[in-house]
């Protein structure tokens, strides 16, 4: 056991195992205590290990400790074993093998139901349709099934195959349908609705010519798929674009770099500073820049992160309105360190990002609403929704978003924030002198814009 404890020790800080004896005597005091407390920490492991009334898994036990050390540092600090990697990889790549069906629960009759098929999918070129049942999937019934429980034996390696049941709206008799799985692209540039032809409508207002773009979260092909959703809307001689931020969470710094450098011809996008890594800064590109183009961004309390540093650097240098709520404040940087051979991570905060005015975005725990975080909706362009219109959004969203024939229902929802955004934007196109002109000066420390409607305070979030 003492040999395995020395061991644990010098893996743990393989650095030590650099330090002769001669150097060791001349090594600073800091790494005395650390080789200490390395060394009262692998014998409570120890002790533990041995002597505990139960027996208690070694992998178990080092998780426990990684997590208890991460929860002294910052919220958005995490360590990812072998049992959540999988799914931390698909948030990252939004790809995963599967059949490409959106399900939940029927509240009818508590059966799997398909919410919608994605385009292009072996679900869809199945002829599954929003409101069939899944009753089968392979010899299993989905009785008493959960959603996750169908994620678990819908998702498996592409190239094989899969048999469900269904049961089509209207039927009967439960159809049994056989299919390959693929690899499933989600996407993360979504429009206002499907068309006909089954792809994303980008073009919100044909009218006026203003496109509506939604970027759920920042993914490695985020940019790619904005690029190839604004070239349709050229096609369509777009005059003006909302974009929406909200509800995003954020994801990849690069991503939020390169589509915040489609819309801006110079100067810095962001910069980051951190204890142990140099500061870096990221500066926008003339070439290909779009630049004739009047743009509405779309944020709330829940945008985060990535969301913030592309809605502040337009901001910042006058490009874009931003609309709606003040965002989350999340303006710290983490890497990502793989360990245990990759078959682990370590998701650790090494950096803070701040906007190209150099003012801080980050909303510490001590933080008050006066404090200088987030990004602040222009002047007269912030509204602040109630939990009810956050409520009858959501379930506006989820009817728009059903893949149907005879497309998405009639809603009396009135987004108050996309109408904000088409106001401005018309005046805008218009030429018009508008009052409502973006000010993106008007950040953090300063008066915030008046917010037209109050909210409970909103839950922690990452």
């Amino acid at each position: 056991m003492k040999s395995f404890l020395k061991t644990l020790v010098l893996c743990m800080f393989p650095a030590l195992l650099f330090v002769g004896s001669a150097q060791a005597q001349e090594a600073p005091k800091k790494d005395d205590d650390y080789y200490e407390l390395m060394k009262t920490f692998a014998e409570t492991f120890e002790q533990i290990e041995r002597n505990y009334v139960n027996d208690i898994d070694r992998r178990e036990l080092m998780e426990a400790a990684i997590q208890g050390m991460l929860q002294k540092l910052d919220r958005y600090s995490n360590y990812i074993g072998p049992r959540e990697l999988e799914a931390f990889n698909e948030s990252m790549d939004q790809e995963f093998g599967g059949i490409g069906v959106q399900v939940d629960i029927d509240p009818t009759t508590g059966r799997l139901m398909v919410v919608s098929p994605l385009p292009g999918t072996p679900a869809y070129k199945a002829g599954l349709k929003a409101g069939d049942l899944i009753m089968e999937i392979g010899d299993q019934s989905t009785e008493g099934f959960s959603t996750r429980d169908a994620q678990n034996l819908l998702k498996g390696r592409p190239g094989d195959k899969v048999k469900i049941g269904v049961l089509h709206q209207g039927d009967e008799d439960v159809t049994s349908v056989e299919m390959v799985r693929a690899i499933i692209k989600m996407s993360t540039v979504l429009g206002d609705q499907y068309a006909p032809d089954a792809e994303w409508e980008y073009m919100l207002d044909p009218e006026h010519k203003i496109g509506f773009i939604r970027l759920t979260h920042f993914s490695n092909r985020s940019s790619e798929e904005l690029q190839s959703a604004l070239k349709k809307l050229k096609e369509q001689d777009v005059k003006g674009l909302v974009l929406d931020l909200r509800f995003n969470p954020g994801g990849l710094l690069s991503q939020a770099v390169e589509i915040a450098d489609m819309f801006l011809e110079e100067g810095t996008i962001v910069s980051t500073k951190g204890r142990n890594s140099p500061e870096r800064s990221w500066t926008a590109r003339k070439e290909g820049t779009i630049t004739d183009l009047p743009m509405a961004v779309l944020v709330n309390r829940y945008s985060a992160s990535a969301s913030e540093i592309l809605s502040a650097s337009l901001q910042d240098h006058k490009r874009a309105a931003v609309i709606g709520e003040r965002t989350w404040g999340k303006g710290s940087v983490q890497n990502v360190i793989p360990l245990d051979g990759e078959h682990s991570v370590l998701k650790l905060t090494t950096a803070s990002y701040h906007r190209p005015s150099g003012k801080n975005i980050h909303r510490d725990k001590n933080a008050k609403p006066e404090d200088e975080w987030g990004v602040t909706p222009d002047e007269k362009l912030a509204y602040k929704m109630t939990d009810k219109e956050i409520k009858d959004y959501f379930e506006y969203r989820r009817n728009r978003d059903i893949l149907k024939e005879d497309g998405p229902p009639k809603s009396d929802f009135n987004d108050p924030h996309l109408k904000l955004a088409l106001d401005y934007l018309i005046k805008q196109i218009a030429g018009e002198a508008d009052s409502t002109k973006p000010n993106p000066t008007k950040t953090g420390a300063e008066k915030p814009a008046e917010e037209k409607q109050t909210s409970s305070k909103s839950d922690s979030q990452e």
